[in-house]
Order: structure tokens, then C-alpha cells, then sequence
């Protein structure tokens, strides 16, 4: 608007009238008025000239918008703000939900699935049977002693199964027995601690993806923790009951999620209790020492670097102090474990053979081939994405023990062993796919094909079981196996079937029926249906007769199922009970063991 001539009325424009109409002056009707300051006119002009009435409306004109532009500005923002702020603790709310859906969904489906191998009576002797008496004697302030471990292997009476694994984190465990002195506060307790994985893994890929926009990042966050929670790994050790795998999950998620945090005390921290889950778990930390120090070098970390090298050594010493030293000042025999023969006899003699023949490792690596596809199905089930993190490298010990094992039982992929590969090859696998958020397509497409090969695993071992009505009831030859071990007293000393073990040990001195006879008051056994340890029907059936021929009568019999009371002290050929000078045996492991990726 240009200077208007004194005598002409100024009108204020649209958005000064809308902004601050108080704020235009209203000319006046006098031709010659005097100077205001107000009308914004020259104090110093004389008293007889022209006012510079446009000149002075505009002032006050643009200077009331500017008032009000800069008011309706941070109004604006206030409520923009507000509105932001409102819209982030949405944000905040939901993402929270979906961490608490994805976390109630872990643990309702291990526990559904382990409870479901209670009732259908899937959960045995060993190893459920086993840690329940071990539980249970934490909680009595004893040190962890199983019968069924301890009589089944020859061990000496009162051993400590401190001297089999070193798992003194079970010892967590034994406050809840005060609470619920049963074998399934094991089964739910781990799936709480599977559960307990869900936020841990959600944190993980955040930091992952810190570079990448919000939405993908919470995107990541729920993907990571949808396969967490329904992981084939954890589906499978929880169909089989309870292991010490339960923390070890907890401990090296939380271990990986505290060092990408850079919270290294804490990294250190959760190292430490990972090593108390298994004795071999040290050499787990110290290839996450190596992982740790590396990144920390090239972040520049100093803390982080320092770390990474204690724990690079003090894992790996951990686990050779506790497998040379403390195990068997617990009573465990020397090489009781050794499952390397071909490699060598002893740790010593495989180490000699490996550094004259280094070839020797991949042969006994690839033969039998189900060891190839053990491997195959672990990472192929992520798309291989484990591939492309050098956290990947934190399986390959725990690899290594299984491929290059003798023992057949490492090799399949229903066992529980899977379930501490777990959380490191998923962090990996969440790492590979932030390093490749940048191009979208590819993303999507790799993600989407982890997501689809993992589900499918996830139905094939264990989900597919919680829909059918059939896998909650046990099969007709184990039902009658129930109805009996009611019938047996409190306080008794029995033999059981290992099937059946684990609903006798809160109440009973329960030892499972083997090959040897122990001369129990109560012996409780199938004659139609093979059942661990025996090598076939025909020997359960032989068993049968030598006892009854030998001092016990029938108390119960149907479908199969037999109830023996021993009524007579009469001596039975082979009774052996574990004295002080006993020598542990090792199991022998069927024949059909090991062939199969996927046979339980």
C-alpha cells in the first residue's frame, strides 16, 4: 500500500481487521491535525504542515499483524506442540500394547506347549523329572541332587549335580517352589523367561535401526519380536519340558542388547550370569568379547574396547576352570562327556590330531549328512541373514560342539539345544537386514522371506500340536499310567516308568525303571509299548516276570500297565543300588537317534 493523501480515510486491510482491528488508527476529520505519536506521525514536524497520516497507518497496520502474526505463530506452535506431543504418547501407548501382546504371546504359547506335554504325558523322567528334584533340593538349601540322574547313571550316592553341568542359576528358581512345589512351575517359568526375551529383542532392533526412519524402526521392533515369540527353537524346548536353556536365552539377549546400548558394565554383567547357565556358555561370552571389542575400536570406545578384551579371555578361562577343575572337584568323572572320538580321546590328543590333519575337522563336520542339515535348517530358517552380522559368530562354538559330536542326539533340530542359538543368530539376522534399509525393496523382500520360512518352521515344531485336540490327551497306552501312579503312596520308594517319573517326584523316592533292578517298593511299567531306557518291549516284559518271580505280586494291571509291590524280601538276580565306589556309565543311545532332522 503506497502513501494515501491526508485528507483520504486509510482502511485496514483484511487481515489487519481479522489480526488486530484495535490497532488501526481511525483518521480524523480535521484536515490539519496535530502531531500524535499514537497515529504514528513526525513529533518534530511543524504545527501547520501535512501529517503523514498513510505513513502512520501503515506503521501501526503492519505493526498490530506482525502483533498478531507473531501471536496466532506461537499459538499455533503451542498447539501444534500439544498436538505432538499427544500424537508421540500415542505412538508410545501403542508401540507399548504391541510389546505387551507380543510378550503375553511368547509366554501363553511355551506355556500352552509344555503344559501340553504334561497332560499328554511328554515331559519325562529326563530331563524334566531330573531338574525338578534338583529345584526342589535348592529349595530345601541342599545342593542340587537328582535320584533319576544319579541311580540310572551309576553315580555315587548324595552326587551333586554341580559335578554333571554347571547351572547354578537354577538356584533362582528355588523360591517358587515355596510357592508351588510342582514340576510344571518349571515348565511356566520358562516360558516367563522366554517371555521375558520379547522387550529385550524389541530394543535390540531399535538399535539396529537408530539410522533408519521411526516407522521402520518400530516396524523392525514388532517383526523381530513376532519370530522371537514364536520361535521354532523355543517352541521345541518347551515341548520337551525344562532346561537351563531357559536363562541362557534371557542372559545372552540381555548381554548383546547392553553392548549395542553401549552400557558396557551391563554387557559385562549379564556375561557373567551367562556363564553361570552352562559350562560352555564362557565360550559364548568370549567370542562376544572379540565381537564387542572390535565395534568399540572403530566407534571409538574405550570402555567398550576394554570390555570386549577381559571378556574375550575371561569367558573362555571360565569355561576351562569350571570343565577342568570345578566339575570334577563336584564328583564328576573326568571325560564323562567327551563325545569327540573321533578326533581324538581327550581334549589334548584331538588338539594334536587337528594340527596335524586340520582337514579332519570338516570331514567329521559333514558326515553323518544330517549334520550339513541340522545346519542348513538353523540358518535357513532366517533366510541366512545370520550370515551377514559378525554376531553370527557367536554360534559357531555352540555349533561346533554339535557338528563335530559323536553323540547323535546333538544333531536333530527338535531338542533344546537349538534354543541357546536362538537369540544370537535372530540379533544377527535383525543386524544384517538394518544394514540394508536403505534399499527398501530388498529389505522387504528378505524380511518378508525370514518371516515366511521361520512361521513355517514354527507350525511344523510346535504350533501345529497346540490346535490339535488329540496332542492334549496322552496316547491309549500311557493313559493307564496316570490311574496308577495315583495308587502309589506318599513317602514310597519307587521304580517308575520314565514316562510317568515326573508325577511322582514331589511325592515320592522316584528312580526311573531301567536296565538294572534297584529292589524298589513300587515298580510301575508298560509291557506293551517300548519306553526309555529299555532297548525293546521284550525286555520290559522280562523285567516283569524276574520281579514277580522274585518277591512282588500284582497291584494293578490294565491295557499294558503293570503296578508290582514287592511283598517279600526275597534277593533278586542283578539288583545294583550306586554305592560310594560306584562308576558312572553313560547312556547308550538307541539306534534310530540322529538319522532323522525332524524325528521326536
Amino acid at each position: 500500500m503506497g502513501n494515501a493523501p491526508p485528507h483520504l480515510p486509510i482502511r485496514p486491510s483484511d487481515e489487519d481487521a481479522g489480526l488486530a482491528p484495535s490497532l488501526i488508527p481511525s483518521p480524523s476529520p480535521s484536515p490539519n491535525p496535530s502531531p500524535s505519536p499514537v497515529g504514528g506521525g513526525d513529533p518534530t514536524a511543524a504545527p501547520g504542515g501535512p501529517r503523514e497520516v498513510g505513513d502512520g497507518a501503515r506503521t501501526g497496520g503492519q505493526g498490530g499483524a506482525r502483533g498478531g502474526d507473531q501471536g496466532g505463530t506461537r499459538d499455533r506452535g503451542r498447539a501444534e506442540g500439544r498436538d505432538g506431543g499427544r500424537d508421540e504418547g500415542r505412538d508410545k501407548a501403542r508401540d507399548r500394547r504391541r510389546g505387551v501382546a507380543l510378550t503375553a504371546l511368547c509366554f501363553l504359547v511355551c506355556a500352552g506347549l509344555g503344559l501340553q506335554s504334561w497332560t499328554a504325558l511328554r515331559a519325562t523322567g529326563f530331563d524334566l523329572g531330573i531338574f525338578d528334584q534338583a529345584v526342589r533340593a535348592y529349595a530345601h538349601g541342599e545342593l542340587p541332587r537328582s535320584p533319576i540322574k544319579n541311580v540310572h547313571h551309576e553315580f555315587p550316592p548324595g552326587f551333586s549335580l554341580l559335578g554333571d553341568h554347571f547351572t547354578p542359576a537354577l538356584a533362582l528358581l528355588a523360591p517358587l517352589y515355596l510357592l508351588w512345589d510342582d514340576p510344571r512351575t518349571l515348565i511356566l517359568a520358562q516360558a516367563a523367561l522366554f517371555a521375558a526375551g520379547v522387550p529385550v529383542v524389541r530394543r535390540i532392533a531399535r538399535h539396529a535401526f537408530q539410522d533408519a526412519p521411526p516407522l521402520v524402526g518400530r516396524r523392525a521392533a514388532d517383526l523381530g519380536g513376532l519370530v522371537y515369540a514364536l520361535g521354532w527353537p523355543l517352541l521345541g524346548s518347551s515341548y520337551n519340558g525344562f532346561h537351563e536353556v531357559a536363562f541362557a536365552v534371557p542372559f545372552t539377549l540381555l548381554m548383546l542388547e547392553r553392548g549395542l546400548a553401549h552400557r558396557y558394565g551391563a554387557a559385562a554383567f549379564w556375561a557373567a550370569l551367562l556363564c553361570t547357565a552352562k559350562e560352555d556358555m564362557g565360550l559364548v561370552v568370549g567370542a562376544y568379547g572379540l565381537v564387542l571389542a572390535v565395534r568399540a575400536h572403530r566407534a571409538g570406545h574405550r570402555a567398550g574396547r576394554a570390555t570386549g578384551l577381559a571378556l574375550a579371555l575371561a569367558g573362555p578361562l571360565v569355561s576351562a576352570l569350571v570343565i577342568s577343575w570345578f566339575l570334577p572337584a563336584m564328583g564328576g568323572p573326568e571325560g564323562y562327556y567327551w563325545s569327540y572320538g573321533r578326533l581324538g580321546a581327550d581334549p589334548a590328543e584331538a588338539l594334536a590330531h587337528v594340527l596335524i590333519a586340520p582337514w579332519t575337522l570338516l570331514q567329521v563336520a559333514v558326515t553323518p549328512f544330517v549334520k550339513v542339515a541340522m545346519v542348513a535348517w538353523i540358518l535357513g530358517t532366517l533366510a541366512l541373514l545370520p550370515l551377514g552380522s559378525p554376531t553370527c559368530l557367536l554360534a559357531v562354538p555352540l555349533l561346533a560342539e554339535r557338528v563335530l559330536s559323536d553323540n547323535p542326539n546333538h544333531w536333530p533340530v527338535i531338542n533344546h539345544y537349538d534354543a541357546f542359538l536362538w537369540p544370537i543368530l535372530l540379533t544377527a539376522a535383525l543386524e544384517t537386514l538394518a544394514r540394508l534399509h536403505g534399499r527398501r525393496a530388498l529389505l522387504r523382500r528378505w524380511a518378508a522371506g525370514a518371516l515366511a520360512l521361520s512361521s513355517a518352521a514354527a507350525v511344523v515344531l510346535g504350533l501345529d500340536l497346540l490346535v490339535r485336540p488329540d496332542s492334549w490327551r496322552p496316547s491309549p497306552d500311557k493313559r493307564p499310567l496316570v490311574t496308577a501312579a495315583a495308587l502309589i503312596p506318599d513317602g514310597a520308594r519307587v521304580e517308575a516308568d520314565n514316562t510317568v517319573a515326573p508325577r511322582l517326584t514331589a511325592r515320592t523316592d522316584v528312580v526311573i525303571a531301567d536296565g538294572t533292578p534297584r529292589g524298589a517298593d513300587w515298580v510301575l511299567l508298560r509291557t506293551d509299548d517300548r519306553t526309555f531306557p529299555f532297548a525293546s518291549v521284550e525286555e520290559q516284559r522280562q523285567r516283569v516276570a524276574l520281579l514277580l518271580a522274585h518277591g512282588y505280586t500284582t497291584a494293578w494291571h490294565r491295557d499294558g500297565t503293570v503296578l508290582l509291590h514287592r511283598t517279600r524280601p526275597v534277593p533278586i538276580p542283578g539288583l545294583r543300588v550306586p554305592g560310594p565306589d560306584s562308576t558312572p556309565v553313560r547312556e547308550a543311545v538307541p539306534e534310530d537317534v540322529g538319522t532323522n532332522l525332524l524325528l521326536r
